[in-house]
C-alpha cells in the first residue's frame, strides 16, 4: 500500500482558504448524512439513470449483482435532479472514504490553489467533479446505484498536480516506511491503479467504487489546468518565502 502523507509546500505564497473551505464543507455534509441517514443519502446522491432519463426515482428498486437481486430504496432528490451532480460531490459513504479523500485534497489542493488563485481553483474543482460524475454516468447510463464522493473532483486536482509539479517530492508511506517519491511516480501509480481496476470490473458493478469517475476527473484536470493558468511560470525567487525582497 502506498499512502501519501505530505508534500513540499515551501514555495506556497497564499493561505489556501478554498481548499480549507472545501474540506470543511465535506465534513459538514458528512455530519448531515449521519443525522438524516438513508433518506438524505439516497435522495441527494447522483444516480446515473436519473441523470440520463431526467427523472427522479422514488421507492423500492432492485439491483442485480452476482446473479442476486438486492433491494435499494431511493428517495426524492432536488429539483431539477441534475443538482445531484453537484451535491453528490460533497457526500461520502464512510469515515474512511471521507478521511482518504480529504487527505488527498489537503496534500495536493493547496498547491493548485496557490498557482491559479482562489476563485479559479474553486471553479476548476467543481468542473473536474462534474466531469467525473458525467464520465461515470455515461459509462453506466442505466445504473440505479447512487454515486457519491469527492474523489472525482480530487482526481482532477491530482491531474493538475502531475502537470505542474511532476518532480516535487511527496512523502509516502510504503509498507511501514516513509519515503520521498517524485509526484510523477505517486500520481502515475495512482491513475494506473484506477485504470487497471476499471478494466477489471468492466461489465460488473465495480465493487462500489466509481473508477470511471476517478479517470474522468483526472483527465479533466490534465486538460483544464492549462485553461486555468497552468502554463504560468512560478513566481521569481525574490517573492517567495525566504527570498531577497
Amino acid at each position: 500500500m502506498v499512502m501519501p502523507l505530505r508534500d513540499d509546500d515551501a514555495d506556497r505564497r497564499i493561505v489556501p482558504v478554498v481548499t480549507y473551505a472545501l474540506i470543511a464543507i465535506n465534513i459538514i455534509v458528512w455530519l448531515i448524512e449521519l443525522s438524516l441517514g438513508e433518506k438524505f443519502i439516497n435522495g441527494w446522491s447522483e444516480v446515473p439513470f436519473e441523470i440520463t432519463h431526467n427523472t427522479d426515482l422514488v421507492g423500492l428498486q432492485s439491483i442485480n449483482a452476482d446473479g442476486q437481486s438486492i433491494p435499494i430504496h431511493l428517495y426524492a432528490g432536488p429539483k431539477p435532479i441534475y443538482l445531484t451532480l453537484l451535491s453528490a460531490m460533497f457526500m461520502h459513504a464512510s469515515w474512511m472514504h471521507l478521511g482518504g479523500n480529504m487527505l488527498y485534497l489537503w496534500i495536493f489542493g493547496d498547491n493548485i490553489e496557490d498557482r491559479i488563485g482562489h476563485a479559479k481553483f474553486l471553479i476548476f474543482y467543481l468542473l473536474c467533479g462534474l466531469a467525473a460524475s458525467l464520465a461515470q454516468t455515461m459509462f453506466q447510463t442505466n445504473s440505479i446505484i447512487p454515486n457519491l464522493g469527492a474523489s472525482g473532483a480530487i482526481a482532477g486536482v491530482l491531474g493538475a498536480y502531475l502537470i505542474l509539479f511532476p518532480k516535487r517530492k511527496v512523502q509516502v508511506l510504503v509498507a511501514r516506511q516513509v519515503v520521498a517519491w517524485p509526484a510523477i511516480a505517486v500520481l502515475g501509480l495512482w491513475i494506473a491503479l484506477q485504470i487497471f481496476s476499471q478494466v477489471s470490473v468492466v461489465g460488473g458493478q465495480g465493487g462500489g467504487v466509481a473508477y470511471m469517475a476517478h479517470i474522468g476527473g483526472f483527465v479533466a484536470g490534465l486538460a483544464l489546468i492549462f485553461l486555468f493558468g497552468g502554463r504560468r511560470t512560478p513566481p521569481p525567487a525574490e517573492v517567495l518565502p525566504g527570498g531577497s525582497s
